[in-house]
């Protein structure tokens, strides 16, 4: 897979996990929102993550939790720019690489103009017509996710005949239509979409079968952090009590080939990251074994 260069940073896919951290400036995410949509807050946030290891900084203005309603594009705009040019005018964090999480282009290309380096679109460039031009013009590397319906609606329709093998059709045929429309096939990431449109097995047996993604020959990024799966596991209804459950989540989705995992607890993954990539990744056992 080719790697991708976003300012200092060049990512080696397959060498060692990636941290994106979760930077939410909502009022509404399931697990963190009201907490950083002060623009003093989201930076101190920021830091925190940097400061822990973090790769990629991932910032939303929308929360995509399951029942949540779409955000104006104004109001999504008013809360992910100005945290954008905040972290690039901050001496300690402005080498930070940034992805945008939106379906919108506008909102898309407002960031990219103020410093993101990546688009990260849970709807795989299917709620905005204009988004695959877009990033497509814009040069930069897109995340695109599975899901069904939207936010509001998804969680009904979990009805698949073959959960994976539709999974993969939509992401192969997501890839293919960013291909026509003039996007760089080798700055493509997949997100199969845990939590997106699945139920409590369908994300167990994603989870299990990650390696039949690997065809597709993308970079793929995971998502389980604090999810309601972990939740319903534990029994635990609390998001931010479900780290270690994270953690294991986290674990298996690297020893079945993630390349990134979108996480909010930046330290604590940081070492479950580096432990289970001398584990699964012979590359990093060879490259880090203690003299």
């Amino acid at each position: 897979m080719q790697p991708w260069k976003l300012g200092n940073t060049t990512f080696n896919w397959g060498e060692r996990t990636y941290l994106m951290g979760v930077l939410n400036v909502t009022p509404d995410s399931f697990s963190d929102g009201g907490e950083f949509n002060s623009l003093n807050n989201a930076i101190i946030q920021a830091v925190t993550m940097v400061n822990a290891g973090v790769d990629i900084i991932d910032i939303g203005g929308e929360s995509t939790r399951p029942g949540s309603a779409a955000v104006e594009q104004m109001e999504e705009l008013h809360r992910v720019v100005p945290a954008i040019v905040a972290i690039r005018q901050h001496p300690e964090i402005r080498h930070i690489p940034i992805s945008i999480d939106t379906t919108k282009a506008a909102v898309a290309r407002a960031a990219v103009a103020a410093g993101a380096d990546v688009i990260n679109d849970i709807s795989g460039a299917t709620f905005d017509p204009e988004m695959l031009a877009t990033i497509a013009k814009l040069r930069v590397p897109a995340i695109l996710m599975h899901i069904r319906g939207n936010p509001k609606n998804m969680q009904q329709l979990t009805d698949y005949d073959d959960l994976l093998g539709e999974i993969i059709g939509f992401l192969q045929a997501r890839i293919d239509a960013a291909v026509a429309a003039g996007c760089d096939r080798g700055q493509i990431s997949i997100d199969p979409g845990i939590g997106f449109a699945k139920d409590f097995e369908q994300n167990l047996e994603l989870l299990r079968r990650l390696t039949e993604f690997k065809p597709l020959d993308c970079p793929m990024l995971i998502g389980v952090s604090r999810k309601s799966f972990i939740g319903h596991i534990l029994n635990q209804p609390e998001a931010k009590q479900r780290v270690w459950g994270t953690a294991a989540a986290c674990v298996a989705a690297i020893a079945n080939g993630a390349d990134i995992l979108r996480v909010h607890d930046v330290a604590e993954i940081r070492d479950v990251a580096k432990v289970a990539d001398a584990i699964y990744r012979p590359d990093q056992i060879r490259n880090n074994r203690p003299a």
